[in-house]
C-alpha cells in the first residue's frame, strides 16, 4: 500500500494492538482539547472568505478551502505541527491519489506495477518523500522528548510513546515501531483530512440547494450559542446539523465501498460463501437502495433520520457511512465534530446558495469529491 498501510489495512492480532494504541487518541476528553485548533483553522479560512467578498456577494470554489482547513486541523491536532509543516506531505499524497486512480483505472497486466515506467518511479518518489518529510515531523518531537518535555497527547505523541515500549522493554505485542508509527501517520495525514473535507463540501452544495434547510439550520446556531463562541455541550445540542449532517452522508458518503474479508464459511441467501473470500459492501447503492430508504430514496430529506439512524430505514443495518462493527472508523467522531463546528462558524458569518457555474459531478479519487468544484455565491451576514 503506497498511500499507507495502517489501521484500515492492517488484520488479526495487528489490527488489535493498532486499534488498542490508537483509540486514546479520539476519546472525548481529548476531543475537546482539540476545540479550539480547530476554532483557529476554522477562522482563517473565514478570513479569506471575507477577503474575497468584501462585504458583497461573491462566487467562491469553497472545496479547495475546505481541504485546506481540514489539513491545517490534522497538522495541528494530530502531529502538533502546523499546515505550512505538512503542506508537501498533503500535495503528494494528493498526487500519489491521482496515480494510483490512473492505475485502477487502466488496463491490468500481471506483474506491470514492477515495471519501471515513469509513472511507477513516480509513485516510488513521491512514497519516499512522504515518508522522509513525516519522519523529519517525528525527530523534531523526539528531540523535544529527550530534552524533557512531556508528550503532547496527541496522534503523534500517543504512536511515539508506544514505540518506547518496543525500543526500551521490547513490548512489540503492545508498541509499534518506527515504520509503522510513519504508516499510521500517512493514513492519518490522507484519511483524516479527505474524509471531513468530502462531508463539508457535500453539506455545503446541498444547503446551497435546499436554503429552508440552511435557514432552520442557522436558526439552531443563533438560539443555542448566541453570540457565544462554539463549545462542545452546545455542538452535542445540535440536532437539525446533526440531522442534516447524517443525511448527507447518506446521500454522498465520503468513502463509497467498504471491504471485508470472511473467516469462515457464510451463508448469504442461497449463496455459500467459502472462508477467505473478500465480500465489498458498495455504500453507494446500499444507501440510495428505495426498497430500503423508500420512494424519496435520491431526494436530500433530513427530516427520515429525526427519530434517529434506526427508525430512518425499513431494514436495519442499512446506513454505513463510517463502516460498523468492531472496525468502524476510529475516527468517526473527530470527523463529526469538525464539521459541526465549522458549520457553525460559516452559517454565523455567511448565507450561501449554488451558482449557476457549478457543475454536478460525483467523482472517486479516495474520497467522493465535487470534480468540477463547488462554486456557491457566498454572501456576508
Amino acid at each position: 500500500m503506497l498511500l499507507a498501510r495502517g489501521l484500515a489495512n492492517v488484520e488479526g492480532d495487528q489490527w488489535v494492538k493498532h486499534r488498542k494504541i490508537i483509540n486514546p487518541a479520539f476519546h472525548v476528553e481529548k476531543l475537546k482539547h482539540m476545540l479550539p485548533a480547530f476554532h483557529i483553522s476554522c477562522s482563517e479560512m473565514i478570513r479569506k472568505w471575507e477577503g474575497i467578498t468584501k462585504g458583497r456577494s461573491c462566487e467562491v470554489d469553497v472545496y479547495p478551502y475546505l481541504q485546506t482547513m481540514t489539513s491545517d486541523i490534522i497538522s495541528r491536532t494530530a502531529f502538533g505541527s502546523s499546515y505550512e509543516e505538512g503542506r508537501k506531505i498533503f500535495e503528494l499524497q494528493c498526487e500519489l491519489q491521482k496515480l494510483i486512480v490512473q492505475v485502477l483505472q487502466s488496463m491490468y497486466i500481471p506483474g506491470s506495477r514492477f515495471l519501471p515506467t515513469k509513472r511507477n518511479r513516480r509513485m516510488m518518489e513521491i512514497d519516499q518523500e512522504v515518508k522522509s518529510s513525516i519522519k523529519k515531523i517525528i525527530n523534531k518531537r523526539l528531540t523535544t522528548k529527550e530534552n524533557g518535555e512531556s508528550s503532547k497527547g496527541d496522534l503523534l505523541g500517543i504512536l511515539l510513546d508506544s514505540n518506547d515500549k518496543v525500543k526500551l522493554q521490547g513490548y512489540t505485542t503492545f508498541g509499534l515501531s518506527i515504520d509503522e508509527v510513519i504508516e499510521e501517520c500517512k493514513l492519518f495525514y490522507i484519511g483524516g483530512q479527505e474524509t471531513t473535507a468530502s462531508l463539508l463540501v457535500w453539506t455545503m452544495i446541498l444547503l446551497g440547494q435546499h436554503t429552508n434547510w440552511q435557514d432552520r439550520a442557522r436558526d439552531e446556531v443563533s438560539k443555542v450559542f448566541g453570540d457565544r463562541k462554539p463549545d462542545i455541550d452546545g455542538l452535542s445540542h445540535l440536532k437539525i446539523i446533526n440531522i442534516i449532517l447524517l443525511e448527507v452522508l447518506r446521500l454522498y458518503p465520503p468513502v463509497v465501498a467498504l471491504e471485508r474479508i470472511i473467516h469462515e464459511e457464510t451463508k448469504i441467501g442461497d449463496l455459500i460463501l467459502p472462508s477467505g473470500s473478500q465480500l465489498m459492501l458498495h455504500l453507494m447503492m446500499l444507501h440510495h437502495d428505495a426498497n430500503i430508504w423508500g420512494d424519496d430514496v435520491n431526494e436530500f430529506n433530513p427530516e427520515r433520520f429525526a427519530e434517529g439512524v434506526s427508525k430512518a430505514t425499513k431494514i436495519q443495518a442499512s446506513y454505513y457511512p463510517f463502516g460498523g462493527g468492531p472496525r468502524i472508523c476510529v475516527g468517526q467522531a473527530f470527523a463529526i465534530l469538525q464539521a459541526k463546528l465549522a458549520l457553525v462558524m460559516i452559517l454565523s458569518r455567511f448565507s450561501f446558495k449554488l451558482s449557476p457555474s457549478y457543475s454536478h459531478a460525483p467523482h472517486i479519487i479516495l474520497s467522493l469529491q465535487p470534480q468540477f468544484g463547488a462554486q456557491l455565491i457566498l454572501s456576508e451576514l
